[in-house]
């Protein structure tokens, strides 16, 4: 019988995405089904009931403190396990204190270190307002990683730093590059004239790597945390950064990624880059803008964010790698029966499920989904599929308690399997996207639960976009060469990814 074992690091605070990626390990140690690695937050506590992996031990702990609870087949096991997670979390930390200094406080680091610009803050939701207050009292810029911010307090950071003229990325803001220094999940990418701003991480990390890959590059990108275009915040760090790449030298064009702002934000967000007359992008997913002058263009999806922008500065052609042939592509639609005719889409954040909607949306097709851009096809996330599916799996029902799906694809893995049973499906529609904060070789996670796919459905094709560079820790090529091994239709846009996964099941 599986027992859960704990132990708890008193004051021993870590920050989220380190511990996402320590809980990822710990999981595939030997021996073990189930882990928690956590700060012992109330939040944090309730995430581990609804997981069964909560314990009288974790009980105990104050928010301070570091929870490791394993659930194992036997003791020694566990042990194991244990011993592993403390040695993760130990070496890391004696790794930081050769190269970095450790502060108390925000404000005892800022009198140490005066010229520090931003202060990056990732502490459990209830703290993040706090921190994040202190950091603009002392004119800084912040990016606030940590969720569960209420609405109220996110918008009152951020009318405070507008009136200092300062930054406020997120929070829930996953991605930033400032200054050549990545931030959250991010890819290595070229400087280059493009500046970014959006509230879109996953959409931002595509437009920088397509830029890239193209041959060009960015000054910075800024996320803005996906509630800033609402109505309730009124786009407040969206306007701020475009002001800050308006004035900034070296970026000749400034582009704008966002998940589907409200007509007012677009209207507003419009009217600001008219004043401030820098060419200009905008890719507001799903929304149909007409073109304001040749210089201040609305772009159709992710691809054509990147290859406007690229335009604006290159008189040669944007290109693109072409991993995978027309003839792979015929082939793969020549080998469907009759009645597969469905895609299921299993992405691992929200943008590039609203992008994969709206192209289907385009050839007439109204996709499921847990995110829908047509609230009359809203699923739940564990819900079956119906028809064609298309899911965010970073949406909160499947992160509670568990790393993001960029870390940890167990869930993407277990819905693949259970996709590939209906007779129905002709296409399973992936992204893979590498970059730092991500796992360290996501092509060998996807492909164990292919192969496995493939001994219950022949037929069935898989297309995936690779999102990233070469200059990424994982490798851009020898990623895409794994995936490509396994007869995986590989390409470097979710744009060009979705629409082969049209042409070949809607034949």
């Amino acid at each position: 019988m599986r027992k859960k074992f704990t132990i708890v690091l008193k004051n021993e605070y870590r920050d989220s995405v380190f511990l996402m990626r320590i809980n990822d390990l710990v999981e595939k140690a030997e021996g073990v089904t189930r882990a928690a690695v956590m700060m012992g937050t109330e939040a944090n506590k309730d995430l581990m009931k609804e997981a069964g992996l909560y314990t009288e031990e974790a009980k105990e702990a104050g928010p301070n403190d570091l929870i490791i609870v394993v659930e194992a087949e036997n003791e020694e096991q566990a042990r194991n396990a244990l011993d592993y997670a403390k040695s993760l979390v130990y070496k890391t930390e004696k790794e930081e204190k050769k190269t970095e200094q450790n502060y108390l406080s925000i404000r005892s680091a800022v009198s140490f270190e005066p010229d520090i610009d931003l202060v990056l803050i990732s502490t459990p939701g209830e703290y993040a307002y706090r921190e994040a207050m202190r950091a603009l009292l002392l004119n800084k810029h912040v990016m606030v990683f940590s969720s569960n911010v209420p609405l109220e307090k996110e918008k009152a950071l951020k009318n405070y730093a507008k009136n200092k003229n300062l930054l406020v990325m997120g929070p829930d803001a996953g991605t930033a590059i400032i200054g050549s220094v990545g931030l959250g999940f991010f890819n290595v990418v070229n400087e280059g004239p493009v500046g970014v701003v959006g509230a879109a991480g996953t959409g931002i990390q595509v437009v920088t790597s397509l830029l890239d890959l193209a041959g060009s590059g960015i000054t910075a990108a800024i996320g803005t945390g996906s509630n800033d275009v609402k109505d309730a915040i009124g786009g407040i760090t969206l306007k701020t950064g475009i002001r800050m790449l308006s004035s900034h030298q070296k970026t000749k064009v400034i582009t704008v990624i966002s998940k589907p702002p409200s007509e007012k934000i677009v209207n507003e967000t419009v009217e600001l880059l008219t004043e401030v007359g820098k060419p200009a992008v905008m890719n507001f997913i799903g929304y149909k803008g007409k073109d304001i002058s040749d210089s201040l263009k609305f772009a159709d999806t992710l691809e054509d964010a990147a290859r406007i922008s690229y335009s604006f500065i290159n008189k040669n052609d944007f290109r693109l790698p072409e991993w995978t042939s027309e003839k792979e592509v015929n082939e793969a639609r020549d080998k469907l029966a009759k009645n597969q005719v469905y895609i299921r889409g299993l992405f691992s954040g929200g943008t590039i499920c609203y992008e994969t909607q709206y192209l289907m949306s385009k050839e007439g097709i109204k996709a499921y989904s847990n995110a829908p851009l047509d609230k009359e096809y809203e699923i739940g996330g564990f819900d079956e599929s119906k028809k064609d599916t298309v899911l965010d799996m970073g949406a909160e029902e499947f992160v509670r308690g568990v790393p993001h799906p960029m870390i940890d694809f167990r869930f993407r893995k277990e819905r693949l399997l259970k996709e590939v049973k209906d007779n129905e499906v002709a296409v399973i529609l992936f992204d893979i996207v590498l970059g730092y904060g991500a796992n360290m070789n996501p092509a060998a996670e996807m492909i164990e639960a292919i192969k496995k796919a493939r001994s219950v459905n022949k037929r069935v094709s898989f297309v995936a976009s690779v999102i990233g560079t070469e200059k990424d820790p994982q490798g851009l090529n020898s990623q895409v060469e794994e995936l490509k091994k396994e007869g995986v239709l590989v390409y470097p846009s979710s744009t060009r990814a979705t629409q082969v996964a049209l042409k070949i099941a809607k034949r």
